[in-house]
């Protein structure tokens, strides 16, 4: 067994590529339980050019990610594949096996991805919902129910993606937090949450109750009342988010000709007009995404909403600096 290390953070593409006997290869260890696409072995064997290393778990020399290079390899009568290899554990291996499918190739089924959070669950008890969720191209709220299911939702505490400890119960951290912004509002949100030990989009929420004077902890009432509804992209939840007012500012700062008149002001016009367009557009966009693929698409929206996340905090930083300047 290898050490242990977080396989959400090997780079696997810095692993040396080495050659190695197909007889030697199991699949074992592949999410994917329906087994090889025919369609995709066959849109492989059509491509030109050599095929990118599989990746193999060393100690099992069980696959990793590349099964359907394997067939192909197999299906040509090659004798050997390159390969990259990892030295992790077999429940590492699996989280790996897990994030490759999701991320790229052939798109994981979303019961194969509920599977496969569920082995995750059992084998890193210890992983917060929303690492489970982004290992796995699903919410982490699903994470969350099937974590109940389970019955292993006792633990105080688990690891986030930032790999920070955080308790299982915020609350605590909010009343914090919220003490924080009060008694020092010229505080950026990375100050906060530094001194009080939770992230900075926690302590977004917490700024944006005490200024709309709601309880500081989400209840989850709403959200369980919602969940059933049928959606209803006449008026849907994320279209109001960029309301009149905001959208009136928007129309301002593409007049500002400190933004108009720059090539960097005029990239970021255009990305915040992106964002600004109306639900029943979101709608569109929403039902237009092929089944296969939401969960690529999802990660790909998780990950663009932190770079904005981040964004904005170094902006916040940086009209704290100014005013303290």
């Amino acid at each position: 067994m290898g050490p242990q290390v977080d396989p959400t953070k090997v780079d696997t593409g810095a692993l040396p590529v080495v050659e190695i006997e197909l007889s030697r290869l199991s699949s074992v260890c592949s999410p994917r339980t329906t087994g090889e696409d025919p369609e995709h072995v066959e849109s492989l064997l059509s491509a030109e050019g050599e095929l990118p290393p599989i990746l193999v778990h060393r100690p099992t020399m069980r696959v990793i990610d590349g099964l359907h290079r394997l067939k192909v390899a197999r299906v040509r009568g090659d004798t050997t594949i390159v390969a990259r290899c990892f030295d992790g554990t077999e429940s590492d291996a699996f989280v790996l096996a897990v994030e490759a499918n999701v991320r790229h190739g052939l798109p994981l089924s979303l019961a194969d991805r509920k599977r496969a959070a569920i082995q995750i669950i059992g084998t890193h008890p210890q992983w917060s919902d929303r690492r489970v969720a982004s290992a796995t191209g699903i919410s982490a709220g699903t994470v969350a129910d099937l974590r109940r299911r389970r019955g292993e939702d006792g633990n105080e505490a688990r690891i986030g993606r930032d790999g920070r400890i955080r308790p299982v119960d915020g609350s605590e951290g909010r009343k914090l937090a919220a003490e924080l912004i009060r008694s020092d509002p010229g505080l950026s949100l990375r100050q906060v949450a530094r001194k009080v030990g939770i992230s900075p989009e926690t302590v977004r929420d917490v700024r944006g109750r005490l200024e709309r004077g709601e309880s500081l902890v989400p209840d989850g009432s709403r959200r369980l009342r919602a969940k059933p509804q049928p959606v209803g992209w006449a008026e849907p939840d994320f279209g109001r988010s960029v309301d009149r007012d905001r959208r009136a500012v928007l129309e301002r700062l593409k007049a500002d000709p400190a933004l108009r008149l720059s090539e960097a002001g005029r990239i970021l016009l255009r990305m915040l007009a992106m964002h600004s367009i109306e639900g029943q557009e979101w709608g569109r966009i929403l039902h237009g995404v092929p089944p296969h693929l939401c969960g690529v698409v999802a990660g790909f929206a998780k990950d663009y909403a932190r770079v904005w996340a981040e964004f904005a905090d170094r902006l916040e930083n940086r009209a704290t600096d100014v005013a303290a300047g």
